[in-house]
């Protein structure tokens, strides 16, 4: 299966969880497995070796955790406050329809690491920002970000453009 047709998958649920959000439903392209292998290879497409994957909670783990396996390449979840036993840093953050708050344990990332942060969508740019901090605050470099899909009617992209204007984002769809 190519990207574009499994990309063709994914349906929008107007109105959830709020209205006026169009959630982007991904579990009719999880549960074909042609087309999550087709998505998988084409994320990990864009790895160079030695990259470390690191993804954001929740859905960013699926993607995330299929392409580290995919690279043989070790795997950094940055998790929603609380979630990690170990000690951690956080990062704050607004998002479409609240706020939130990531956090990565202080030892996950050796300095000067070279990090694919992965996430399933780009909204409002707001969560991978703050995903981005804690990489840096970890004293490593996000190589990139990939997404699944990109949210275009939103200013996510601008705005991390316009903040990490060293730092390629990269979506396989943008609706």
């Amino acid at each position: 299966m190519q990207i574009d047709d499994a990309l063709l998958l994914i349906r929008e649920i107007p109105d959830y969880p709020l209205p006026g959000v169009r959630f982007q439903d991904i579990t009719p392209l999880l549960a074909n497995g042609l087309a999550f292998s087709a998505i998988t290879k084409g994320l990990a497409s864009f790895a160079k070796p030695g990259d470390v994957i690191a993804g954001i909670e929740a859905r960013g783990f699926i993607f995330a955790s299929a392409v580290a396996h995919e690279l043989e390449s070790g795997l950094i979840p940055i998790r929603k406050a609380g979630k990690l036993p170990h000690q951690t840093i956080s990062e704050s953050y607004g998002l479409e329809y609240g706020s939130d708050t990531l956090e990565i344990h202080i030892d996950a990332l050796s300095p000067g690491s070279s990090v694919i942060l992965i996430d399933d969508v780009l909204a409002t740019g707001g969560t991978i920002s703050a995903a981005i901090e804690l990489i840096l605050r970890s004293n490593a470099n996000v190589a990139q970000v990939l997404t699944l899909i990109e949210i275009g009617g939103l200013t996510g992209r601008k705005f991390l453009n316009d903040k990490y204007p060293g730092i390629t984002v990269t979506s396989l769809l943008v609706s």
